[in-house]
């Protein structure tokens, strides 16, 4: 295999095409190639390169805020045509700056400009009609969330009308979506991190172990392949298409296993997106409790962020729903990024270390600890870093003063540059889910995954609601 092979860009979650001489699936190291070659530290880069800017303005007496904009609140379309009319030079120059960015981010990681450039800007262009549809003042009322309508406009594209396949480098979604999340460290004070956070991993390892479990032995007594149990396993207990991977590298499993899985993490991922908010809604949840048991119970962060963000702007919304949108989103990233994603590494190696001692013991493989730094993933020391730093810049201010001082100039900024991130993310979750593709992975490893979903879900909802309800119910206290 050539080292452009090796070291080229990631699997997107929906890619099922894999190179055939890769048949292990194992990452190996690049050594400090890393840095510019993979999506995890180009996520870093730019999200952190985003906050350390709005920061030198911040203490120079600026603001990124004009760079930072979204539709305004709208009665009737002719409101919506005025605001876009009258804010289009923001618009352009904001089309402009992640243009830029992204061009640099995929050029160095290998993939074609040709390609990705007309891409993005069909992504840019839709995402800016999907915004403008969730500043109705009316879309909460019919549960016309950004999120879930960039994911149904995308999947009816993609099923209905289709587009080309090259077109689907531009549709990056682990790569938005890991940008989004280290932006979201920049409005996740990091003193919540540490008081929730060991609540949050307490609750991810009772159900991520249990999950497992659950589909691990079940894929066995269906008679599937044990690495494959172990691979969708992993992508129901751990991080979906990032656990699937990792997972099926470290227990050397068949090219065909990690996409069955992670067809069967997009598949009941989108279902939850709908599920879960539906559910909470009618249970009257604080949006905190809903935020959790949505990082709990949902299979792939971009999906759970699309959960969560919707289930809070109906919060934010809606007086019968209690908790804010911050609640939702803050409790989904400590559950799902704190609680489950951190872990990925460690449950490689543990695998690893099964698999070559014990189910291939012939094969002359020894487990290698730096497999858990290579599996970790990178993106959420970005995340860390910019709740650091956001926390630092803060820590002067009085309550009042960060509500009307660094709120508005500083954080308030940033979080609209991640829900762009994340809404180019949700549209390119629908636009590459295609259902022909995701109804030909079988019954049985649908019916092993499906009992993990149904004992996660469960059980994210007693330890969400019941038994840690108190912790979610005041993260924002």
């Amino acid at each position: 295999m050539t080292d452009e092979k090796k070291n080229g860009p990631d699997l997107t979650p929906t890619q099922m095409e894999w190179d055939e001489e890769a048949d292990d699936l194992r990452l190996k190291s690049v050594g400090w190639k890393e840095l510019w070659l993979k999506e995890d530290w180009w996520a870093i880069w730019v999200g952190l390169g985003i906050v350390i800017v709005a920061v030198i303005f911040f203490l120079n007496g600026g603001s990124i805020k004009w760079i930072a904009i979204k539709p305004a609140k709208w009665d009737s379309i002719g409101q919506a045509v005025s605001h876009l009319t009258a804010h289009l030079p923001q618009y352009l120059a904001m089309f402009l700056m992640w243009l830029l960015i992204f061009v640099a981010a995929v050029k160095a990681m290998g993939y074609k400009l040709s390609e990705f450039l007309p891409s993005f800007v069909f992504v840019f262009v839709f995402s800016v009609m999907i915004f403008i549809i969730g500043a109705w003042s009316q879309a909460h009322h019919y549960n016309l969330e950004p999120p879930l309508v960039a994911l149904l406009l995308g999947m009816l594209i993609s099923n209905l009308i289709g587009l080309p396949r090259w077109m689907d480098t531009g549709f990056r979604v682990e790569f938005y979506i890991k940008i989004g999340i280290v932006l979201l460290g920049a409005t996740l004070p990091f003193t919540l991190i540490v008081w929730a956070g060991p609540v949050a991993i307490v609750q991810a390892s009772i159900v991520s172990i249990t999950t497992f479990l659950v589909i691990y032995f079940t894929a066995k007594k269906l008679g599937l392949d044990r690495r494959l149990g172990a691979t969708l396993g992993a992508g129901g207990a751990v991080c979906g298409v990032s656990g699937a991977i990792a997972i099926a590298g470290a227990v050397g499993a068949k090219k065909e296993h990690a996409p069955i899985a992670i067809t069967m993490v997009i598949l009941w991922a989108i279902v939850m997106i709908f599920f879960l908010p539906l559910v909470s809604r009618a249970l009257g949840l604080h949006a905190g409790v809903a935020g959790a048991w949505v990082g709990t119970s949902e299979f792939a962060d971009a999906a759970g962020f699309a959960a969560a963000q919707a289930y809070g702007n109906v919060a934010e919304n809606l007086p019968n729903i209690p908790g804010k949108q911050d609640d939702a989103v803050w409790a989904f990233t400590l559950m799902k990024v704190v609680g489950r994603d951190i872990w990925i590494g460690i449950w490689a190696f543990v695998l690893a270390l099964i698999s070559t001692m014990q189910w291939e013991r012939k094969a002359g493989q020894k487990p290698n600890p730096a497999e858990i730094w290579w599996r970790f993933p990178k993106f959420v020391i970005g995340f860390v870093i910019a709740s650091l730093v956001i926390t630092f810049i803060s820590q002067g201010y009085s309550f009042g003063d960060y509500n009307k001082v660094v709120k508005p100039e500083l954080v308030g900024p940033v979080k609209t540059l991640r829900t762009w991130a994340f809404i180019f993310c949700f549209f390119s979750i629908g636009l590459t889910t295609r259902f022909r593709e995701l109804a030909s992975a079988g019954t049985k490893p649908f019916f092993a995954f499906t009992t993990g979903v149904v004992v996660n879900v469960l059980l994210g909802f007693v330890l969400s609601a019941l038994v840690f309800a108190s912790y979610w119910s005041n993260l924002s206290h």
